[in-house]
């Protein structure tokens, strides 16, 4: 590596402390209340929950409507290994990783000849089905869901980090999403990630230079499950209760709208669009019905006049300036 590239990585690494730290104290910047913390949180938590459906839209071009399975699947898993077994969350995150890993291969086989509607309504399916398990199966709670999840709790050698409000939680979910972020970043420039757009982008040209599209659209779904997966893990111990409800459409239409307000392959365009989110439920609410109004309108608006986002519009007023 030449000096001056040294130099480039040296600047993009203090860069990057720097944002860090600053996104760190975002909440107390934003007064320090519990408010804060808790909007933070759930940024976080929504926007990991976010990539792994933008993974299979913008580097697949398929709509997969089963990412709740991975989402609240996750926290059905952290539920039961928590309050069952007493497990500590590096334990119920591995197994959280390892379930969505194989429900994932499972769901992508089935739906390998599959694609575009079909593959949506397929994928929709398997989440109604999921949800209906969940709703009536007595061993996960049923209607009730799982109550009482302890505290998360990281053991660290000699000390073990515990979270119970917000405010213990953020660096554990800021944690996650700078992982999230930069395993992203990783993927857009592997040869997985490359090989993803051209199998959207020309399938024919990718057949023809020897790559298997069907086993292309299969890893990077399976690669796509323990992202959401994740985001359900710290979410049942943010909210220590974990239900059915985590099945509901508001969550697939938050993961959706969230990866496509701001732009397809935006690296931080998720966590931009749970923010505008957020901030409009937050700060300009009209109540829980007529939130949900306005996120699934959006979703509707962006798809029919802005398919390229923010990101889109903004291109086009530079343009015309």
């Amino acid at each position: 590596m030449t000096a001056v590239a040294r130099g480039e990585t040296g600047l993009r690494l203090a860069a990057g402390v720097l944002v860090g730290m600053v996104v760190y104290y975002l909440p107390v910047l934003a007064g320090g209340s519990a408010v804060a913390y808790s909007t933070c949180v759930m940024i976080a938590i929504f926007a990991v929950m976010a990539y792994g459906t933008d993974l299979v839209l913008s580097y697949l071009g398929e709509v997969s409507l089963g990412h709740t399975i991975f989402w609240a699947g996750g926290g059905y898993v952290t539920a039961l290994l928590a309050t069952r077994l007493g497990w500590n969350a590096w334990l119920t995150a591995l197994a959280t990783v390892v379930f969505a890993v194989f429900l994932a291969v499972a769901l992508g086989l089935a739906t390998l000849r599959t694609r575009e509607f079909v593959f949506s309504l397929v994928t929709y399916a398997a989440a109604v089905v999921a949800m209906e398990i969940a709703f009536n199966w007595p061993f996960v709670g049923g209607s009730d869901g799982i109550t009482g999840i302890p505290r998360l709790t990281l053991p660290f050698g000699l000390a073990t980090y515990v979270g119970g409000t917000s405010a213990e939680l953020w660096p554990v979910a800021l944690g996650l999403l700078l992982l999230t972020v930069g395993f992203i970043a990783r993927f857009r420039r592997s040869r997985l990630g490359l090989a993803a757009l051209m199998v959207q982008m020309n399938p024919n040209l990718a057949m023809t230079l020897g790559l298997d599209t069907r086993r292309v659209r299969v890893i990077v779904f399976v690669v796509s499950a323990p992202v959401s997966a994740l985001a359900g893990w710290l979410y049942a111990y943010q909210r220590a209760y974990v239900g059915p409800d985590m099945f509901e459409s508001y969550f697939l239409v938050m993961m959706l709208t969230a990866a496509v307000l701001t732009g397809r392959r935006v690296l931080l365009g998720p966590v931009i669009g749970t923010a505008i989110i957020l901030a409009q439920q937050n700060l300009m609410s009209i109540g829980g019905d007529g939130d949900k109004i306005i996120l699934g309108a959006v979703l509707a608006v962006i798809l029919i006049f802005w398919p390229q986002g923010l990101v889109g519009i903004l291109s086009l007023v530079r343009i015309r300036g």
